[in-house]
């Protein structure tokens, strides 16, 4: 009894530093894994809105005898952060595009929006206003579609609302002098449809 008592005592002191080392080698990933978390690094892929209360350096004067309403009063984060953007200090003449992620006609129009703004070299401004989304899911948007425009973030849809309109898209054609001079809500628009838009209600020529 004695003998293997001993030979028992003698095995499990070779067995523990063998023990030891094993949990030393799987405690390391775990310790990795929760050691930093995953952090956001993506840049926006849209512009900053700090043109946007500037009229565009090519735009032309308003037309005599122009009217309309003017833009609600309110006021909306740029979606690249900075100040708020009041929508009475806009300076036209601008395309304001209202768009959401899980809107397909609005995804569909996106990229005619796009290749308006670099049509226009400087004539207009061309916004966009993401309503009632997500900001990841807005981000990832912009950054699928190649949209570099600045837009302005609405997640409780006031703009829609002030509007008096129920659905998106919805684009509204502001003037030099900051007056609404059409609202349209036909659907996804493409680039032929948007120019004639903007030459009819702005006056500008943008080729299609």
């Amino acid at each position: 009894m004695t003998h293997r008592s001993t030979a028992r005592r003698s095995l499990a002191a070779l067995l523990l530093p063998l023990a030891l080392l094993v949990a030393a080698c799987t405690a390391t990933p775990a310790e990795e894994k929760t050691a930093e978390p995953r952090r956001n690094t993506r840049p926006s892929p849209f512009a900053a809105c700090a043109t946007l209360t500037v009229p565009p350096p090519s735009a032309a004067p308003t037309p005599a005898g122009a009217g309309g309403p003017e833009l609600p009063e309110l006021t909306l984060p740029c979606f690249t952060g900075g100040d708020l953007v009041a929508l009475r200090d806009v300076r036209g003449p601008a395309v304001v595009n209202l768009w959401a992620s899980w809107c397909p006609p609005c995804r569909k129009e996106l990229p005619a929006f796009q290749r308006l703004s670099e049509r226009a070299d400087g004539r207009l401004q061309v916004i966009g206003v993401n309503t009632r989304d997500s900001r990841d899911a807005a981000q990832s948007i912009g950054e699928d579609f190649g949209v570099r425009f600045p837009v302005l973030f609405d997640q409780g849809e006031s703009l829609r609302r002030a509007l008096n309109r129920n659905a998106v898209p919805l684009t509204v054609l502001v003037g030099a002098d900051g007056r609404i001079r059409h609202v349209d809500t036909s659907g996804a628009l493409d680039d032929a449809r948007l120019a004639a838009l903007v030459r009819e209600h702005l006056g500008v020529v943008v080729p299609a």
